[in-house]
């Protein structure tokens, strides 16, 4: 059977896949897997994004917690990256978030948070699924947890959190593309409380809009409003705002390479960067492993999906590291990737160095890339296309490479080319999508 967890929770099409039946048997598991670790009665914090589903299933979430004895703070809308701050800072057992990040709106997605804020290890994770067909009994009386959905205080908490990680930004002028989701309120008080101009935009969710033409999927509205507002820069956020993009004030998009490179940068400037070392997944472009080995900064790699990258960074003591979809995870100030933290310390760089963001990014170059998501594909079977993706290689050479990997959080193939050229790039990413197809079609 296939195991439950993906790489970033529990994810499926809501009230199909993620039923509030699912979603209570999984918190009843997670409380009693929990309760084996804490001391006394655990206690959990849930938060969720803005998808019409999420509400429905955090309180599903929350009434098995609490039936199996867990006491439960719900705190609404709150980014991913909130839950995990102040799940550590607040002394949470627990923390659940409740979202599909960048996914479409109908799907939706369950997180878990240890106490003290990383993602729970597979092991815990497995645990949990275990637990979900075991009998048990069920406390009765004053063991059933208690529920409360007050929420402003640790909204504030949160928030007060990124104002100090932050610089000074008078002068400077922001758009931000908040997906209407779990940043519309978070982010643009953030930043306005650091002094930026801020222009806001995608941020008045209706439950439906989440992610819809908008936010780090769909940059084009960023980019034309930074442009138009004369703006030094913008930030797309996703659903639930664990991850961010950047657009410099000639309306071209900074990714997330380019978002690493620059950090790391200052960092190592500041003597910040143990190890002189950046962590990235075999999906950053060779031009930035080409960039950081010009500036003298190491770099490890890691698997797709950012608890890799995370256990790359525990295991080397690295404090910096990321993915180009712009989720970056910087120890110094979170335990997970925080794309409102990203963009204050982008901008807060850009006030320091007192430069365009175009400039500041621009030793890094990027060779074409291409990637092309194949859907109704068995991922299962990518290693029957070896021998095709070895001849793609061949032809390539040393100037470009190629990855083909199974998505860990959506029924798609992903692949991806770089060569010296965008045509070359096309021509050998599009051959190999239409060998997946054909190959590996359900």
């Amino acid at each position: 059977m296939a195991r439950l967890f993906g790489t970033d929770g529990v994810r499926g099409l809501a009230n199909r896949e993620i039923t509030p039946e699912f979603s209570l048997l999984l918190g009843q598991a997670a409380a009693r897997v929990l309760a084996e670790e804490a001391e006394g009665r655990p206690k959990a914090i849930i938060g969720r994004d803005t998808r019409q589903s999420s509400a429905m299933l955090s309180h599903a979430v929350g009434a098995g917690l609490a039936s199996a004895g867990v006491n439960v703070e719900h705190v609404r809308e709150i980014p991913t990256p909130g839950i995990a701050y102040l799940t550590s800072a607040r002394g949470y057992d627990l923390g659940v978030m409740i979202s599909a990040s960048h996914n479409a709106m109908p799907d939706n997605g369950i997180k878990f948070i240890n106490a003290d804020g990383f993602k729970l290890d597979d092991a815990i994770e497995d645990r949990i699924e275990a637990n979900m067909s075991n009998g048990w009994e069920r406390p009765i009386g004053a063991d059933v947890g208690h529920i409360d959905e007050s929420s402003e205080v640790s909204d504030r908490v949160y928030m007060d959190h990124l104002v100090r990680c932050g610089a000074p930004l008078e002068g400077l002028s922001i758009v931000l593309d908040c997906a209407n989701g779990a940043a519309s309120y978070v982010a643009p008080k953030v930043f306005q409380e650091l002094g930026a101009d801020v222009v806001v935009i995608n941020a008045s969710p209706d439950g439906r809009n989440i992610n819809l033409n908008s936010g780090s999927t769909h940059t084009h509205r960023l980019q034309a409003m930074v442009k138009a507002a004369d703006a030094d820069m913008g930030f797309a956020f996703d659903g639930d705002a664990d991850r961010c993009l950047a657009v410099d004030h000639y309306g071209k998009l900074v990714n997330g390479d380019e978002i690493m490179g620059l950090l790391a940068l200052a960092m190592r400037e500041r003597g910040e960067l143990p190890h002189d070392t950046l962590v990235i997944t075999v999906m950053s472009n060779l031009g930035l492993r080409l960039a950081l080995d010009e500036k003298g900064i190491n770099y490890a790699v890691t698997g797709v999906g950012d608890r890799y990258v995370l256990e790359e960074m525990l295991r080397g003591g690295f404090v910096l590291g990321g993915e180009q979809s712009g989720h970056v995870i910087n120890l110094n100030h979170a335990t997970t990737g925080d794309g409102t933290l990203t963009a204050i310390l982008i901008a807060s760089e850009i006030a320091r160095r007192q430069e365009p963001l175009s400039e500041a990014v621009s030793f890094v170059e990027e060779l074409p890339q291409r990637l092309i998501n194949v859907p109704n594909v068995d991922k299962n079977r990518v290693d029957e296309i070896s021998d095709d993706v070895a001849a793609a290689e061949a032809t390539l050479g040393d100037s470009g490479r190629v990855l083909i990997r199974a998505s860990g959080t959506e029924p798609l193939i992903r692949v991806m080319v770089e060569a010296k050229t965008q045509d070359q790039t096309d021509d050998v990413a599009e051959h190999l999508a239409r060998i997946v197809q054909d190959k590996l079609s359900i």
